[in-house]
């Protein structure tokens, strides 16, 4: 069975994020979203919440299965014997950093990073930006699912 991780902290996941997880399921049989917890970092939703939503919007895909991570991504692949990591890359800025990460996940562990360039429609899109916008009341509803839209506008709309 071909298996490849997703990692990332998808607060909150995108289109853009959806496009990359999309098209991994179709190139392997079973593709894991790692939501990463990041104890340091307060997100919008909790991790929990990611991760419903997460799976919410990728239920239809059939082969996806999201988990919380905390710690190396690598021992994350390591336990579930995942040999590979899908990235999505959005701009050579991107590129310079993964590559760094997939050399040391790879030294680590074996395990590889594949890139997959982002669809152009999504290729400024980021789940910063995206909460940056949705707080200053901007329309967001292009950028992100149906069911994630509704999320925010109710999460931001409390003091």
């Amino acid at each position: 069975m071909r298996r490849a991780v997703c990692p990332g902290s998808f607060d909150p996941i995108t289109n853009g994020h959806l496009d990359i997880i999309d098209r991994a399921s179709r190139l392997y049989d079973t593709v894991y979203v790692a939501v990463m917890i990041n104890k340091s970092k307060k997100g919008l939703f909790t991790v929990d919440e990611r991760i419903d939503l997460i799976r919410q919007v990728t239920e239809d895909l059939g082969n996806v299965r999201v988990e919380a991570f905390h710690g190396l991504l690598v021992d994350f692949c390591k336990d579930r014997e995942i040999p590979a990591i899908v990235k999505g890359l959005r701009a050579v800025s991107d590129f310079d950093y993964e590559l760094q990460m997939a050399q040391m996940n790879n030294g680590l562990s074996g395990v590889e990073t594949l890139f997959v360039p982002t669809n152009p429609t999504y290729s400024f899109l980021s789940s910063s930006l995206v909460k940056e916008v949705a707080a200053w009341g901007g329309d967001v509803s292009h950028l992100v699912p149906e069911m994630v839209n509704r999320a925010l506008a109710e999460r931001l709309s409390k003091p």
